[in-house]
């Protein structure tokens, strides 16, 4: 038998040798930040998934899975942000043609109250809108466009331009015939004098149009001398939808809705060698091209964090556009669209950037965002006033414009909602209500001929007609929109003031 204080010491070494072959023993209590960690032999790491231990270079199976939940994770936000054209778009050609009873590939939905509009991402509140969405799949499509003062394009699905029509189109107002070919025809086939031909990156595309000739008749004359269909097939007249006046969206879905709206229009569209990194990151969550959208349990969890923090980071660049200024010193008025048309440089593709467009608007042309004096328009937002405060609902504001708007044509400020980034929802059901501009009736105007118009829960008195109301807690911000903007503008010789509090 052992002497008391031997079998003591035997107790002791044993448990100091046993305890050796349990790393985590002491380490948990002195684990590496993550930045300096060694990532070698054995070592307890901090991370923001919790503390990943290392035995001999390796971790057990329960570390394995978190760094997979968190690989993924990160996906699915940045995945967000680099699909928001796509969806959007996608979004507005399902729910409109369901809201319009789209039946027909040459039907057109034209959009003309507020309660119309108001389901389009900031559409504008002061022409009309003529709508198409078409499939080049199915072979490429012919537009005899007519002559006259419209604006508008064709745009495939990532929103890009693919040709502008009327007056910034090559047409120059004065109409020709335009052929749109498909991703994978040959545009070549169809050069012929007289004929503007294009080629789409997507087999979707979208035509839109708005007509800016005041003359209510003009209208008429454009539908029946607009005519569209497949290249070799005798034209048909055009249907156009029009006076439903009925409530819809066109803002992107949240949860699970989103990736499987993500998940059917890339089963529509051929891979763009740019966006195959995109479609590899999006595998291992469940999104795959040739597959139906069948996440699992765990996938779908992932989609569902990642859709909301993607799209709160997509809001903060949205609001705070680190990549631009001002553009106007000393003030918080930024150029809506302030990145190329094609969304892409000689060195990156401009995710941020059309992000921040495309999660608040819909749409681009060349006209609307690259316009010269006199032609074109430009859109100018902000979202905080004078003092660098956002715009809450609760407060009143007014904007000071001054009398001279440099426009070849007229100027409109509209409210939007940053919930949903569609015309604002304050219960009005008349267009003014939401746009109010150059062209208003019963506008109050200053001695000087300047306006001062006033956004907030109530009217000061006396300024009623320069009033649009906000509700609630849905913070907002405007679009200023110039149309054919003119020398000023370009020069900045012309400058608007911000927002600033009244009440």
């Amino acid at each position: 038998m052992l002497h008391p204080k031997l079998l003591w010491k035997c107790s002791f070494f044993a448990v100091v040798a046993m305890l050796s072959y349990i790393p985590c023993a002491f380490s948990q209590d002195h684990a590496a930040d993550l930045t300096n960690a060694k990532l070698h032999g054995d070592e307890v790491i901090k991370t923001p998934i919790g503390k990943i231990e290392l035995i001999n270079s390796y971790f057990n199976d329960d570390a394995s899975q978190r760094l997979f939940d968190e690989l993924d994770y990160q996906r699915a936000c940045q995945a967000y942000l680099w699909s928001t054209p796509l969806v959007s778009i996608t979004t507005w050609r399902d729910n409109q043609g369901k809201a319009y009873d789209v039946e027909n590939e040459t039907d057109f939905v034209v959009l003309r109250s507020l309660i119309e509009k108001r389901g389009i991402v900031t559409g504008n509140l002061t022409t009309p809108y003529i709508f198409n969405f078409s499939n080049l799949k199915k072979g490429p499509i012919q537009i005899d466009y007519p002559a006259g003062q419209t604006a508008g394009g064709v745009l495939d699905f990532w929103m890009r331009p693919v040709c502008d029509l009327g007056l910034t189109g090559p047409d120059q107002g004065q109409g020709a015939m335009y052929v749109i070919v498909g991703p994978e025809e040959d545009p070549s086939k169809f050069q012929q004098e007289g004929v503007h031909v294009f080629q789409s990156a997507t087999n979707n595309v979208l035509v839109g149009i708005r007509i800016l000739d005041p003359d209510p008749k003009y209208y008429q004359t454009y539908k029946s001398q607009y005519q569209m269909g497949r290249v070799g097939v005798q034209l048909k007249p055009c249907r156009y939808i029009e006076d439903k006046n009925v409530e819809w969206s066109a803002t992107a879905p949240r949860g699970l809705a989103y990736w499987e709206k993500l998940s059917n229009v890339i089963n529509e569209e051929p891979v763009r060698e740019i966006n195959k990194p995109w479609m590899a990151m999006l595998q291992p969550l469940g999104i795959e091209k040739g597959k139906p959208f069948a996440p699992n349990e765990r996938q779908k969890q992932i989609l569902k964090k990642g859709v909301a923090m993607g799209e709160l980071m997509t809001r903060n660049i949205q609001v705070n556009p680190r990549y631009s200024k001002p553009y106007w010193d000393g003030a918080h008025w930024y150029k809506s669209f302030d990145f190329q048309v094609e969304q892409e440089t000689e060195n990156i593709q401009q995710i941020d950037e059309r992000a921040t467009w495309f999660y608040e608007a819909v749409a681009a042309t060349k006209g609307m965002v690259a316009p010269t004096p006199g032609k074109g328009q430009v859109y100018m937002t902000t979202k905080r006033d004078r003092d660098g405060n956002f715009l809450r609902a609760d407060k009143t504001y007014r904007l000071h414009v001054p009398a001279e708007v440099p426009v070849a044509q007229f100027w409109s400020v509209t409210l939007y909602s940053e919930n949903t980034r569609r015309p604002y929802d304050n219960g009005g059901t008349e267009l003014r209500d939401d746009t109010l501009g150059s062209r208003s009736e019963g506008l109050k105007k200053n001695d000087d001929g300047s306006v001062d118009l006033y956004i907030g829960p109530q009217a000061p008195q006396g300024w009623e007609s320069n009033h649009m109301k906000t509700v609630g807690d849905d913070g907002w911000f405007v679009y200023f929109r110039l149309y054919a903007p003119t020398e000023p503008f370009f020069d900045k010789s012309f400058k608007l003031q911000d927002f600033e509090v009244v009440e």
